[in-house]
């Protein structure tokens, strides 16, 4: 059902202006010379009450079947399909085509996620060649998450597999949180809503698109964001002190490498001030 909707949905065409084709007009005119061979098969041809009642409701029947023909995504659906198609849209420059191996940090992150209760939930993890984004997490409806890896980010603080799956653990608190959607800023009220003969703004697709590019490359999350998903780890990762210890020594390495490297400038944007999440989960020193 998703593949279908991904293909009506990848085309803006289909969400303006929609007229039906002659071809289909003419299907939506009830063969009444048939009705009537089955009417009298079942001995209703001389009951009118009865045949009226019986067309009614074919016509009825059909007026919902081509209703439904005009319907946007539900909230998973519309989710899951954004999300693959700007992943589709944006495969040049994110560069996720490329031969790599299997690194297994999916199966490093199933387990981070397993260890702390977070059973059924399916992901995609795409590794791409590019500092452009260094890590970032996408909805994709219920239980199902689209995470972007940067291999060069990867490389360049030489990251072990239980600190990409915390980088990712991190992604996943703020799709969970909703932060993504919240920081869109698009009316999405369309989501589930019935279009027919409605007028259908073009350039939907477009929007949509713009406005993720922006949240990914741009804008990020603000500070009252990072602060709670700083508590949110810190609270999750207590009952873990190694993990815990592990968890704040990557940020100790991420802020040193962000004041040395230009190239992730624009980390600090996406994600600010990983020196204040170090002061957010510094225990806090106790006055005598």
């Amino acid at each position: 059902m998703r593949y279908i909707l991904l293909t009506l949905f990848m085309i803006p065409l289909s969400f303006a202006q929609i007229n039906l084709s002659q071809e289909e007009k003419e299907q939506e005119i009830i063969d009444y010379s048939n009705i009537k061979n089955v009417l009298k098969n079942d001995g209703l041809a001389d009951k009118p009450s009865q045949a009226k009642k019986i067309v009614k409701e074919i016509k009825e029947k059909r007026k919902e079947v081509n209703l439904k023909r005009f319907q946007y995504p539900d909230k998973d659906d519309f989710w899951f399909l954004s999300s693959q198609y700007y992943l589709v849209k944006k495969a040049q420059e994110l560069r996720w085509e490329f031969p790599k191996p299997e690194y297994g940090i999916g199966v490093a992150f199933k387990q981070l996620l397993e260890k702390f209760g977070y059973y059924n939930k399916t992901f995609d993890v795409m590794i791409v060649n590019t500092p452009n984004v260094a890590h970032f997490g996408l909805p994709g409806g219920k239980d199902h998450y689209f995470f972007i890896l940067s291999l060069p980010f990867m490389r360049s603080l030489d990251l072990t597999k239980v600190d990409i799956a915390l980088l990712l653990l991190e992604d996943f608190f703020r799709v969970e949180a909703g932060y993504f959607e919240k920081n869109l800023k698009l009316d999405l009220s369309f989501i589930g809503t019935n279009f027919y003969e409605k007028k259908i703004d073009p350039k939907l697709m477009e929007n949509i698109l713009s406005a993720y590019d922006k949240v990914i490359m741009k804008t990020g999350f603000n500070f009252q964001q990072q602060y709670e998903l700083t508590k949110k780890m810190d609270a999750q990762l207590k009952s873990e002190p190694e993990l815990w210890s592990v968890y704040f020594k990557l940020y100790g390495k991420l802020e040193r490498f962000m004041k040395s490297d230009l190239l992730y400038k624009n980390y600090l944007k996406i994600y600010p001030s990983p020196e204040l999440q170090i002061n957010w989960l510094s225990p806090k020193k106790s006055v005598i």
